[in-house]
């Protein structure tokens, strides 16, 4: 079971993009368990999850975060500008899913 959390904001338009990657998760068999979270929550999830995708809304936070998922021998990126808009969530899996392999 992979498990992947994204970090926004607030988690609100994450949570989209997250109903999708579950979908794709589905169709491609892949056992996962995907939330989204406020960026508050970051340092609470980080330890609990294999994996952080960071909306691009909050990019900004990325080297800090970064240096925390490190710490913690977790990998994280920021979501594809492009990937994020068009709800690409099969997309997003497949990149996430290669961070962890």
């Amino acid at each position: 079971m992979k498990k992947i959390f994204l970090c926004c904001a607030a988690g609100m338009s994450t949570s989209m993009v997250v109903n999708k990657m579950k979908q794709a998760a589905t169709q491609k068999g892949v056992e996962a368990e995907i939330i989204a979270v406020a960026m508050e929550e970051f340092d609470t999830t980080l330890p609990k999850y294999d994996c952080c995708l960071l909306g691009p809304q909050i990019k900004y936070k990325f080297e800090e975060f970064k240096k925390k998922a490190e710490a913690a021998g977790k990998p994280i990126a920021v979501i594809n500008s492009m990937d994020y808009g068009m709800m690409r969530g099969d997309k997003i899996l497949a990149d996430a899913l290669a961070m962890m392999a």
